[in-house]
């Protein structure tokens, strides 16, 4: 009787994580607030990361549109999205991202934002 109350178990768990993993991220409730509390106060007109870069993130559109330089964000592909390369440093040192903080965003913030750009980078 244990073993087929674990083994039931068992089998809920490896049924639930993959409909958790798969769980969509959504721009306005978890990427938008992120980037206000660590990008935006550099990232606006008349910021020196604006400035710099071209890279405006006041809106949805502002951020797709990327920097001077071209797009941050690869839809579908985190990997290869400069965002994520300044975010967890694999950029240039000198241009880790963000800009000011010591260290980096979180692991749990990264992921976050690697899963909604993997996800289609939706304005959602």
């Amino acid at each position: 009787m244990k073993s087929a109350i674990m083994l039931g178990a068992a089998a809920l768990v490896c049924f639930s994580l993959p409909a958790l993993a798969q769980k969509e991220v959504s721009f306005k409730a978890n990427i938008r607030p992120m980037l206000d509390d660590y990008c935006i106060s550099c990232h606006v007109p008349g910021g020196k990361g604006f400035e710099k870069s071209g890279l405006d993130m006041r809106s949805y559109k502002s951020l797709m549109a990327g920097t001077k330089f071209g797009p941050v964000i690869k839809p579908g592909n985190s990997v290869d999205s400069t965002l994520i390369m300044l975010v967890e440093g694999r950029a240039n040192p000198a241009i880790n991202m963000p800009y000011g903080i010591k260290g980096s965003l979180s692991k749990d913030k990264i992921a976050l934002l690697r899963k909604w750009i993997d996800q289609g980078a939706k304005d959602n």
